[in-house]
């Protein structure tokens, strides 16, 4: 295998995840509606308060990172479904026996949910200042390289998941079990500087704190997390999730 396969492989199996998210037009109108939904429902019904826990910020503000957060875990997790839609329509089996490690297989994967999360970020964000969000231009632009790392590292976690399920039915229940417990404990809805107790461990071992905390941080300059504790616990989790998706992936047959 030489450099030229395994570099054309990767941009192959990208090539094709960035076709299917690109055709599928419910996915892109679920990508605006749902976080439009969560800032009219709890932006709105939760303003007032939040508004008083945030530091001055408008609530709207204070979430439209958290918001953003959520459809790049969404998105990137789910991710892992491509993986056993391939397999069951034999698709799957034809990139395994291609002349290409499985390594740019993985890689393709996790920059195609990359992109994707991305690209709804970035209406997201159009959504954001559309409902008043007041967010600096630059902070919205710094979130852009962050936003690509959390992704990768999700779609990591999503592709090993999905390595060892055989089923779509198997693979959603998992992913339920796992996706809104990680939004909801990230302090994407409140300053997690507010919890306590067994609430505040689970906050602090959540991954998806770190990325939230980093993105507003990049967006309006307010943490309750060091963003260089966040940033080391980004990238350390996308290194690590990538290393353990190619090995899930290498084993399968």
């Amino acid at each position: 295998m030489t450099m030229k396969n395994e570099v054309m492989g990767v941009y192959a199996v990208w090539l094709r995840e960035f076709k299917r998210f690109y055709r599928d037009r419910g996915n892109l109108l679920g990508s605006v509606a749902r976080p439009l939904m969560w800032f009219l429902i709890i932006g709105g019904g939760l303003g007032a308060a939040g508004q008083q826990a945030t530091g001055g910020f408008s609530y709207f503000t204070f979430i439209a990172p958290g918001i953003i957060g959520m459809t790049v875990l969404f998105t990137s997790l789910f991710q892992g479904v491509s993986v056993i839609w391939d397999r069951e329509f034999g698709f799957l089996k034809e990139m395994l026996v291609a002349p290409i490690s499985r390594v740019s297989i993985v890689i393709g994967k996790a920059l195609g949910g990359a992109t994707s999360s991305l690209l709804q970020s970035l209406l997201i964000i159009g959504v954001a200042y559309a409902v008043g969000v007041t967010m600096p231009i630059a902070g919205a632009l710094a979130m852009l390289p962050l936003i690509v790392v959390i992704s990768v590292g999700f779609t990591a976690l999503g592709l090993t998941i999905a390595s060892f399920m055989d089923t779509m039915e198997g693979f959603n229940v998992i992913m339920n079990f796992i996706v809104m417990p990680m939004f909801l404990l990230s302090g994407a809805l409140f300053p997690i500087a507010a919890t306590g107790g067994l609430m505040a461990t689970a906050v602090y071992l959540d991954p998806m704190t770190y990325g939230v905390e980093a993105l507003r941080y990049a967006a309006i300059g307010v943490s309750s997390v060091s963003p260089v504790v966040s940033l080391a616990v980004v990238f350390a989790f996308t290194a690590a999730m990538s290393v353990v998706a190619t090995v899930a992936f290498s084993r399968r047959k």
